[in-house]
């Protein structure tokens, strides 16, 4: 009986446990292809700040961080890379439309599960992860992100910190 009360409450503290642990990104090879047919290589974006952004055309959240995606995109484009992947869609004219209405500059991608397995888990949208400028995962944040709080993130965690302009706070890091 005793023992049953102890695994009664030892098991929710492991299941908070085990939750709170950073996914696997090991996309150190990632190879996709934007709706264009253009291979985007993690490889060949060193020197950059890479964020790949899990989204979909009905997910409030995803389309409210859009545009401060797109505006740290356009104002960092020497040394952040954004890339944003489409998610759960049934037609592709659907999510060009939403990405035109969006005016989203970067590189899109129609992607799926098992795409996005070259990254790790997005069991939730919007998910964001984030590659430091030598190709290896920095952090990622499932809910939505904004353009300060990853301007702050790139500011603490560069080795030259000058190429951050803003602040705010930061998205989980990946321990």
């Amino acid at each position: 009986m005793m023992r049953r009360a102890l695994v009664g409450l030892f098991c929710p503290f492991l299941l908070c446990v085990l939750l709170s642990l950073p996914p696997h990104a090991e996309a150190k090879g990632f190879v996709f292809t934007d709706h264009t047919g253009k291979k985007l290589k993690l490889a060949d974006y060193r020197g950059k700040w890479v964020l790949i952004n899990f989204w979909a055309t009905w997910c409030p959240p995803c389309l409210k961080e859009i545009p401060d995606l797109v505006s740290l995109y356009e104002s960092r484009k020497k040394d952040v890379m954004v890339i944003g992947v489409a998610m759960d869609y049934q037609d592709p004219k659907t999510v060009l439309k939403y990405a035109k209405r969006l005016s989203i500059t970067y590189p899109l991608v129609l992607g799926d599960q098992k795409m996005a397995a070259q990254i790790g888990p997005v069991s939730m949208l919007p998910t964001t992860y984030v590659f430091d400028p030598e190709g290896n995962p920095a952090v990622y944040k499932v809910g939505i992100v904004s353009r300060e709080a990853l301007e702050e993130f790139i500011r603490e965690n560069s080795k030259n910190p000058s190429n951050s302009q803003s602040s705010g706070t930061t998205p989980q890091k990946n321990r």
